[in-house]
């Protein structure tokens, strides 16, 4: 009989991947997802999908129970939320609890989705998993959020439990249903709700890689350590580029300065929270982050783990061709 594996979140945009990537391994895959997720990620696959919450340690307990591996992708991921409490709720309850149970089951190896947010960056402009940091140096709940996961993963880690934690970068491509933040640039610039940039950078991997990784991770990941699931280094003038040459569309041209992109985030986020009550187009927390590039290196997976990512511009055409086909964009005219 195939070993069984967890995936947490295995309804969103990187869990669907990573359960993916498993079944191609051999693996039988046990899916947990909340009550009223969206499950069209998983349409198409054989998994068994339960239903609990992250913060019910019971759920999570029974959702543990016969499995020999444990892949914690979910995550509220959110980079403006009125109420910040749902979030480390989540973030970082939930990860307690999926690392608490797992030790009490005994599983062999438990994989942490944590992100290259809650890196740091170095003087040379680039980020690694030793890189200083501190807690105060995160910008927005979903950092800080992620950040304290990620201690309390490594804390769990000496303290015996089998636990490897991956640092995704932004990952791209099919299956970004919700969609994330940064499937949501890729919408807005299709549908061409970009008209201008502001002067940024991004690390940027197809999710295919990123879910090939976290199995790697599994299987040659050292407990304790963490490891950057990166791809390519651009700018988000470069991105925007290549994603008009995909799309055949036109890449904005105009330049926004910072103080001119915090202004209308201000405002932006004003209109949401009394009027719309949904995300803004541009919130402060993104507009913060966007001083600084997110620039990383994934030497170190590549060294340890064997992780190899694919052309990047790879993804971006799966990206929009699959935004296109379910109807989220428009297509070239």
């Amino acid at each position: 009989m195939a070993a069984r594996a967890l995936v947490t979140g295995a309804n969103g945009f990187v869990g669907a991947h990573v359960a993916r990537a498993l079944l191609e391994r051999g693996r039988e895959v046990r899916a947990l997802a909340r009550g009223a997720s969206d499950l069209r990620a998983l349409a198409a696959i054989d998994c068994e999908i339960v239903t609990g919450d992250l913060c019910d340690p019971a759920a999570v307990a029974r959702a543990v129970a016969g499995c020999a591996e444990v892949y914690h992708v979910a995550a509220d991921y959110r980079l403006w939320a009125p109420d910040a409490a749902p979030m480390y709720a989540a973030n970082v309850g939930g990860t307690r609890n999926v690392i608490a149970a797992a030790v009490r089951a005994g599983v062999g190896r438990v994989v942490y989705t944590s992100t290259v947010g809650a890196l740091g960056i170095g003087a040379d402009g680039i980020g690694r998993e030793d890189t200083p940091v501190s807690l105060g140096a995160m910008i927005g709940p979903y950092k800080r959020s992620k950040f304290i996961a990620e201690q309390a993963a490594l804390e769990a880690a000496r303290a015996g439990a089998p636990v490897v934690i991956v640092n995704p970068s932004t990952p791209i491509g099919a299956l970004d249903f919700k969609p994330t933040p940064t499937g949501r640039v890729i919408v807005d610039f299709l549908n061409r709700r970009i008209p201008a940039y502001v002067a940024t950078g991004l690390n940027l991997v197809c999710v295919e890689d990123v879910a090939r990784g976290h199995v790697l991770a599994a299987e040659r990941g050292r407990i304790g350590e963490k490891y950057i699931l990166g791809g390519e280094n651009l700018t988000l003038a470069a991105l925007l580029a290549r994603l008009g040459r995909i799309a055949g569309l036109p890449a904005p041209r105009i330049r926004v300065p910072w103080a001119l992109a915090y202004g209308f985030a201000l405002g932006a986020e004003a209109v949401a929270r009394a009027i719309t009550h949904r995300a803004p187009r541009a919130s402060v927390v993104e507009v913060r982050m966007a001083r600084k590039k997110m620039f990383f290196d994934s030497s170190k997976a590549r060294a340890e783990l064997g992780y190899a990512p694919a052309p990047i511009d790879e993804g971006l055409e799966r990206a929009v061709k699959f935004f296109r086909e379910i109807g989220a964009a428009r297509a070239a005219a």
